[in-house]
């Protein structure tokens, strides 16, 4: 989803392009998820744009705006994957989110356009993408230095970067002490700071070595401190940029987050920290657990997925032992084993308790003369003939 830095970027082109100018030719599509979710249509926002000077493009965090000769101003969201495209400059050529196809850079109109205008000459040609139709484009009635006083806008909390007024220290400690929720949650709330998304919610808390699951009320007031600085820091420095992740900074988590999942996705810094993931509330987290160290409670029973590369590896299972036989000196080698078995002497017998003697064994002995009855009915007829003879 674009976030602080990608909304800047949109905003810097149309100042650079659009403002200043009159707006000639607008159409739009039928859309009831990006207009009438927001209560409007696409025909009425061709209507408010067409023939009206841009006085002034803004933005609100994730929010972003055309101030127009009189109202009503159209008032933008990107959603997760809404764009501008301007024709003839690549908007989007170093834009992470919209890394695009060479013959996709150069097509006119774009594709998934919701609505295109066209300025008086010299003209310029805007369009409005969103492919999966989670952005918003509304209109809002009122004075063009009201906007921020009406809704969606009022709801939002403040822009760490243009409202350093009102988005001090001491804001955001009260806001941090003043709930019970992740600090990841807190600071992704649109209506606490305005701005912040997955992406840059996790650069500032790696940053402020915070772990992102962490109850925002365990906080000390020096981690508030460094959270601040952080959300400062990173948000400045990325809108500064114009949301250019080429020229953020190598030890950035930016560069390494995106890649779980992926085949040959290395799972650590370039410094060696191991990366993990942890989603709680269907965000998922990226994280540097030998950096964000947990200083209080946090939330139970999350599972810490590490990127795959970096996981242990399983055990070797042990070969299974072959069943085949093998060949020497021209023998098979159990045959050669059983031929040396025979050729060895006969090893002595051990003192093992007497075998009851076999029958074969016993006639063979009786043959010899030696008394050993072998059953009871001998043993009868022998008694049987001693006392007859005593009768005699």
């Amino acid at each position: 989803m674009p976030e602080i830095a990608e909304v800047a970027r949109i905003v810097h082109y149309l100042r650079q392009h659009l403002v200043g100018k009159t707006i000639k030719i607008a159409k739009a599509v039928e859309d009831a998820n990006v207009f009438g979710k927001v209560g409007t249509t696409g025909p009425e926002v061709a209507a408010a744009l067409t023939g009206k000077k841009v006085l002034a493009a803004g933005s609100q965090g994730k929010y972003f705006w055309l101030v127009l000769e009189q109202p009503p101003h159209p008032v933008m969201h990107f959603g997760m994957t809404g764009w501008i495209h301007i024709k003839g400059d690549r908007t989007a050529y170093t834009n992470y989110y919209k890394k695009m196809k060479p013959e996709e850079m150069d097509a006119w109109p774009p594709k998934y356009w919701k609505f295109q205008l066209t300025t008086e000459d010299p003209a310029v040609e805007v369009a409005f993408t969103d492919p999966r139709r989670f952005g918003r484009v509304r209109l809002v009635d009122c004075a063009g230095d009201s906007i921020r006083q009406h809704s969606p806008l009022v709801e939002n909390g403040p822009d760490p970067v243009v409202d350093t007024d009102v988005f001090t220290e001491e804001y955001l400690r009260g806001k941090v002490h003043s709930r019970h929720v992740p600090i990841k949650a807190l600071i992704l709330d649109q209506t606490v700071i305005s701005g912040i998304g997955n992406w840059v919610g996790d650069e500032v808390l790696y940053h402020a070595k915070l772990h992102p699951e962490q109850y925002c009320d365990d906080f000390s007031d020096e981690e508030i401190k460094r959270l601040y600085n952080s959300i400062r820091h990173v948000c400045q420095f990325a809108v500064d940029k114009l949301g250019d992740s080429d020229q953020f900074p190598e030890d950035w988590l930016f560069h390494h987050r995106w890649s779980k999942g992926q085949k040959g996705a290395v799972g650590h810094l370039p410094s060696g920290e191991k990366l993990a993931f942890l989603t709680v509330g269907g965000r998922t987290s990226c994280y540097v657990p030998q950096v964000q160290k947990k200083t209080g409670r946090v939330v139970p029973g999350v599972k810490e997925e590490l990127m795959e590369s970096d996981q242990e590896e399983p055990k070797p299972k042990k070969a299974a032992k072959s069943k085949a036989v093998k060949v020497e000196d021209g023998q098979p080698q159990n045959t050669r084993k059983r031929k040396a078995e025979e050729d060895e002497p006969p090893a002595k017998k051990s003192r093992a308790a007497p075998k009851k003697p076999s029958t074969s064994k016993v006639k063979a002995v009786k043959a010899e003369g030696t008394v050993a009855p072998d059953s009871k009915a001998e043993s009868g007829r022998r008694r049987s003939g001693r006392l007859q003879g005593k009768a005699v």
